[in-house]
């Protein structure tokens, strides 16, 4: 019998495609249609910024917040010490205090671009698990929350299992990680009534973990729902491209570059990323289905300008739809594309043109500038690039340099002399 959810927030999770597993999901459904319902997702600061590859859980939560519940973004202070052995060849390295500390405040300013932490009734709650777990007595924890492990299941989760099955060291440092990540679940109850932990599908077994203690511990029911890992319909993982991770934090992906990488949209994926990533109406998204191309490409625009405007707000996806237009029609430069300032020993040094692409992070190395040039798809000022020998001396205008790469990779290169 076809499951057909009562609640909004459900039936939106079922619809646009969020759902991956869940506990008891008819059950949850009940609950979310007769009570308000608190929900988290856990992240670890083990870097400056999430990346496109975290967008799911965390529109999940924006999704959340709009059906009128409430969300917890927790914040992994204390379990980024220990680090997350999920699905991992090897162990995670160990981060100092300031880099931790300097990481949450970076993540911080991703999560207040999607939820609201303030002047509504169900504002989110942010936590830092650090709280309960920096003091905690070993020996205490060791008798009331982990005898209700069993190392012959926890050895069984996938996310440990194939680490042994390759004959891979996983460390007891990071063993115990699955353990903390269920007592914040626990801990989250207590403390906030947390009913739902949201998730990857990798993070399947620590939720699971965390449902079951929860129960144990104080005999109370909680949920876990996961969304799917996302690939695109040509296997690529979501959010890396050749130049690495589609950072959300505006200093590691400008607006334009983000912007871009949307337009950059496989056919098949548009419909599927607009009910995933914007707040597009389903209807309008089910009928990209049927366009065709031309009108396929104005779609991408369309998808690229809406993520964009939830990451870094209206007027920034604005200014890189109006950029790419420039940049890609009219041949013009466009003022918010990624920008690389030189200073004078750059230009007494009289640095190649070749090294100008590596500065701008269209290449990585000069080996592969040549490999551009031999392609024919490098560019300076939008005039093809052959002399990787040349000088900057024999650039005539200093103020501004365009580079490109192919049709939708550019740069500016700006001068202060």
């Amino acid at each position: 019998m076809r499951f057909e959810p009562k609640s909004e927030f459900i039936k939106v999770m079922n619809e646009r495609g969020f759902i991956q597993d869940s506990t008891d999901l008819s059950n949850l459904d009940k609950i979310f249609n007769s009570e308000n319902v608190v929900a988290y997702i856990g992240y670890d600061a083990t870097a400056t910024s999430l990346h496109v590859g975290h967008l799911v859980p965390i529109m999940m939560l924006r999704w959340l917040q709009k059906c009128g519940h409430q969300p917890i973004t927790l914040i992994g202070g204390g379990t980024t010490k220990v680090g997350d052995p999920s699905f991992r060849s090897e162990d995670r390295p160990l981060l100092g205090e300031d880099e931790i500390s300097k990481n949450i405040e970076s993540l911080k300013a991703v999560f207040t671009q999607y939820i609201r932490y303030e002047k509504i009734p169900n504002k989110a709650i942010m936590v830092n698990n650090s709280d309960w777990l920096e003091n905690i007595n070993y020996l205490n924890f060791l008798r009331t929350i982990g005898k209700h492990f069993s190392v012959n299941r926890m050895l069984a989760f996938d996310s440990v299992k194939s680490r042994i099955d390759r004959e891979q060291s996983l460390s007891f440092l990071e063993f115990n990680y699955m353990i903390l990540q269920a007592y914040d679940f626990l801990e989250l109850n207590k403390r906030f009534n947390c009913r739902l932990q949201l998730g990857g599908s990798d993070q399947w077994g620590n939720i699971v973990n965390g449902i079951d203690l929860t129960r144990r511990a104080i005999d109370k029911q909680v949920f876990g729902m996961t969304c799917p890992l996302l690939s695109t319909s040509s296997g690529q993982k979501m959010g890396k491209t050749q130049n690495g991770a589609v950072w959300l934090n505006s200093e590691l992906t400008s607006p334009y570059q983000f912007w871009q990488f949307w337009r950059n949209t496989e056919d098949r994926d548009v419909s599927r990323f607009m009910k995933l990533f914007t707040e597009i109406p389903l209807e309008e998204c089910l009928s990209i289905e049927a366009l065709e191309f031309k009108e396929v490409n104005r779609a991408k625009e369309y998808l690229a300008t809406e993520v964009t405007a939830l990451c870094h707000g209206r007027a920034a996806a604005e200014k890189a739809k109006i950029t790419a237009k420039k940049v890609f029609q009219e041949g013009e430069f466009g003022d918010s594309l990624p920008t690389t300032t030189l200073n004078k020993a750059d230009f007494e040094n009289n640095i190649t043109i070749g090294q100008l692409f590596i500065k701008a992070g269209l290449a990585s190395s000069g080996k592969e500038v040549k490999r551009l040039i031999a392609s024919g798809s490098a560019k300076v000022n939008n005039v093809k690039f052959t002399d990787n020998a040349s000088r900057l001396s024999e650039i005539t205008d200093l103020n501004v340099i365009k580079l490109s790469v192919g049709r939708k990779r550019h740069a500016l290169i700006k001068f202060k002399i």
